[in-house]
């Protein structure tokens, strides 16, 4: 068996859209990693530490606009390096107590983000989202905990309908929830007090998520409704720092399977909100200017700007 063979299936994985979300996505890489680490058979700590930056270039190429998971394995190969330990038994350990380091970490900065989050709703206002996203969920989740009174207006969110997965999880919490098709969002919007979106990635220049989003924010300032986004500070993409944007395209057969001549399917998968269209970001360190938020995790996080 090839070294790299169990960190090529779970890219493939990825890529293939069979392991969906930002986070799944790091929990499956930081699960294989834990796996590749112990297999590793090499002589010293700098050889470890190549392997597994290898093996991080691999996952991170199949999903180049989810930082999540690329952060979650520089966070292992920065504490790896900045730790004495030479022994390979005690560097494969402790691979292990650094991914499960840094879920802890994720989720206690969602549990905080839900917090604050929560605070935004008021009793009978009208909640927009699009797409689904376990950090809005999160919030919406607290605020009905808090015994706030509110419901929900999502997108169904094309081609795949992750929003019917909202719409199911929101009406299993009692939430009252209103479905519409993406196109109808510009005439929705004004009936909401509030949008809040998820991210799946922090740029300099705004926030990345699902196609559509750029749209909703753009409805939302002509409709003088507040736009929050609701983001771990992890999912900040350092790649962007040199202004370089990747925006995923996805098969075309996600929108129409039968081939026409003449007729070319485009099929993004994300978009980018510029930064003077959010209201603002709420993320574990509370709800702050996009335009501030770089000069925090730079702070807060100094080794997420490791490439």
């Amino acid at each position: 068996m090839k070294q790299f063979d169990i960190i090529e299936r779970t890219a493939s994985k990825i890529k293939e859209l069979k392991i969906q979300g930002a986070e799944n996505i790091a929990k499956s890489a930081l699960q294989r990693i834990q796996e590749f680490s112990e297999k590793l058979e090499v002589n010293d700590k700098y050889e470890f530490i190549n392997k597994i930056e290898e093996a991080k270039k691999i996952l991170a190429e199949s999903r180049p606009t989810e930082p999540l998971m690329l952060n979650s394995l520089n966070f292992i190969i920065t504490m790896l390096e900045k730790n004495p330990v030479n022994e390979i038994k005690e560097l494969k350990h402790l691979v292990s107590l650094y991914s499960n380091e840094f879920l802890h970490n994720l989720e206690s900065a969602k549990n905080k983000i839900a917090e604050v989050g929560s605070t935004l709703i008021k009793d009978e206002e009208i909640v927009f989202t699009h797409c689904h996203s376990s950090t809005v969920m999160g919030i919406l989740k607290k605020a009905k905990e808090n015994g706030k009174r509110f419901s929900v207006i999502c997108t169904e969110t094309r081609p795949l309908f992750q929003g019917r997965k909202t719409a199911k999880e929101l009406s299993a919490l009692g939430i009252p929830t209103t479905m519409i098709v993406d196109a109808a969002s510009s005439y929705m919007i004004e009936k909401a007090n509030i949008v809040i979106v998820g991210a799946d990635a922090i740029t300099p220049k705004g926030i990345i998520n699902k196609v559509g989003t750029s749209l909703i924010a753009l409805a939302a300032k002509k409709a003088w409704v507040p736009f929050y986004v609701a983001c771990e500070l992890y999912k900040f993409d350092p790649r962007s720092l040199d202004e370089t944007y990747i925006i995923e395209e996805r098969d075309r057969n996600e929108i129409w399977k039968t081939k026409r001549k003449m007729i070319e399917i485009r099929n993004p998968a994300f978009d980018l909100t510029e930064n003077e269209y959010i209201t603002g970001i709420i993320s574990e360190e509370g709800i702050q200017h996009p335009q501030v938020l770089i000069h925090i995790i730079q702070s807060k996080y100094p080794w997420l700007f490791r490439r």
